[in-house]
């Protein structure tokens, strides 16, 4: 295996994007393996790669990681971007799950047919403007630090900021209402790993087209139409 991270998925955002963010936080370069073609996956399937039979994968040291949010734990807890003790990892996980949550939403969001994509765009608004981002509102203001969690950047401010910046594609100024956490987007865009990572020709992938979701649909042969909240 590579002395880098390898990273298994197709050429755009997914799940594996999740994972692209926390590693770059952490400073870690990765190479990636992308799935274009059906032999491709048939492959990794029948070299036991896929535990589950499903991606995202990814090599890291001696392992081949499946399943996104033990991969992503297991990132956040080597390069110590998960709290100092237990209750701060129970905290972490928390906001990390309400997140995930939201960006549940947003990851179907291409699959869709045109006139489900704007019933999604306004349910995906509405959910962040009166469920998820009020809750961080109200805990950066209680809170009083920077971050989230204690005072130290972690994964859970990582995937905050992820968050952030999707549904800002959905609708730009959808942080009007929210003071805090329009700073905080300045603050965690600020990092220097998380700023290099905002730059043109990182390994960020951009808003998922229509390459993309054909790629997917022919890779893991997904003949059924999706449908919005």
């Amino acid at each position: 295996m590579s002395a880098k991270p390898k990273l298994y998925y197709f050429d755009g955002r997914g799940k594996m994007e999740s994972i692209r963010w926390l590693l770059a936080a952490a400073g870690v370069e990765f190479e990636e393996e992308f799935l274009e073609t059906r032999d491709q996956y048939e492959k990794l399937l029948q070299g036991g790669s896929l535990l589950f039979q499903q991606v995202p994968m990814v090599e890291i040291d001696g392992m081949r990681m499946v399943q996104t949010r033990a991969i992503l734990s297991y990132i956040a807890a080597k390069y110590n971007l998960y709290g100092k003790d237990l209750k701060e990892r129970a905290l972490i996980d928390m906001y990390v799950g309400g997140t995930d949550d939201l960006m549940g939403f947003i990851l179907v969001f291409p699959f869709l047919s045109a006139e489900d994509k704007e019933k999604q765009r306004a349910f995906i608004v509405q959910k962040a403007t009166s469920r998820y981002f009020p809750v961080y509102e109200k805990v950066l203001k209680d809170h009083g630090q920077d971050f989230l969690v204690g005072n130290s950047f972690s994964w859970a401010d990582v995937h905050l900021l992820e968050a952030i910046l999707m549904v800002e594609e959905k609708k730009s100024d959808v942080l009007s209402g929210f003071p805090q956490l329009q700073a905080f987007k300045a603050r965690i865009s600020s990092i220097p790993a998380i700023k290099k990572f905002l730059e043109p020709g990182s390994q960020r992938k951009p808003v998922p087209d229509d390459k993309y979701v054909e790629t997917v649909r022919r890779v893991l042969r997904m003949y059924y139409d999706m449908k919005a909240n």
